[in-house]
């Protein structure tokens, strides 16, 4: 079963998926979107590796306790994502048609006999500038 819950707030959007297959979402350029993993804290995991299509694109472990984010393909998230340290959820700030896609993150417990959990996440992006030039004509 999907689930979903959206909350609007001042250009920024936060989505939480819980035993999702997968959540869809979609947002206007240039707000912030913030994918939760829904646990409340990365002590409790091992590594959490968030990645878009293929490409890692940020990485937290237990042993370091340090988030680290990577600029992605072409460097479309250069200084554009941010990941909680604490919850290991992802935002993506100043959103662009680039960033349209699919987002996964695999959540590893240190719990050994605890399963893996693999959240998807499917953005969309409205540019108006693009619908205004297209009605406009």
């Amino acid at each position: 079963i999907a689930q979903e819950h959206v909350a609007f707030g001042e250009n920024k959007l936060s989505v939480f998926g819980v035993d999702a297959d997968e959540v869809s979402v979609t947002v206007m350029v240039g707000d912030s979107v913030t994918l939760h993993t829904d646990i409340t804290e990365v002590l409790r995991v091992s590594r959490i590796i968030w990645k878009f299509a293929d490409d890692i694109i940020a990485i937290t472990q237990k042993a370091d306790g340090n988030p680290s984010t990577y600029d992605g393909p072409g460097a479309i998230f250069k200084d554009s994502l941010k990941l909680d340290k604490q919850t290991g959820s992802l935002t993506i700030t100043n959103i662009r048609t680039e960033h349209i896609g699919r987002y996964s993150v695999d959540i590893r417990s240190t719990n050994a006999i605890a399963e893996a959990i693999l959240k998807t996440f499917q953005i969309g992006v409205l540019d108006l500038s693009v619908t205004l030039e297209i009605h406009s004509i």
